[in-house]
């Protein structure tokens, strides 16, 4: 069910099959809320239907929603999708100021306690369309959050295809 800028899936072994699967999402007593992203490749991969109410969305229709609520929607789903099919486990950055977290395969990102080098965060990725401009300073400032959480940092352009290009920028001390 659509709820707000949140979809949740209320059937709690549904919920946690799919939260298991892929670390889909945030879990809290057998219901599962995922943002427009996660929710949108769920639906387009028919892992989920989606309801406004009592009446079902298409997925053209939730795609469309997605939109009008996020109008960055379009290229941070591009993102997602293609980390997704990659096979990466992607949070989200909200927490880091960027626009997802990406963890090395096979990583379990909610692993409580200690973690090992390997189970940091990997790459902090900014999704931009491809005729985004931006300035130095917004640049080296995305550049420094990545080293500060020992990060890489990925800028994710995405063309009028919908196809993502990866830049990795690095900070370098001389």
């Amino acid at each position: 069910e659509m709820i707000g800028d949140k979809v949740f899936v209320t059937d709690e072994p549904e919920a946690q099959s799919i939260f298991n699967s892929g670390w889909y999402g945030i879990i809290s007593n057998g219901v599962l809320e995922l943002s427009y992203t996660e929710a949108a490749l769920l639906f387009e991969r028919s892992r989920i239907e989606i309801f406004e109410g009592k009446k079902a969305m298409t997925v053209a229709n939730f795609m469309k929603h997605c939109t009008k609520k996020d109008n960055r929607f379009k290229v941070r789903y591009a993102v997602y999708k293609d980390l997704r099919d990659r096979g990466l486990p992607v949070r989200t950055g909200l927490k880091f100021g960027c626009d997802f977290r990406v963890y090395e395969r096979g990583v379990k990102p909610l692993k409580k306690g200690p973690k090992e080098e390997v189970e940091h965060t990997k790459w902090v990725v900014f999704c931009v369309a491809e005729d985004y401009t931006c300035s130095f300073h917004e640049m080296a400032r995305s550049v420094r959050l990545a080293h500060n959480i020992r990060a890489n940092m990925l800028w994710a352009v995405v063309d009028t295809d919908n196809n993502v290009t990866y830049y990795e920028i690095t900070y370098l001390r001389l």
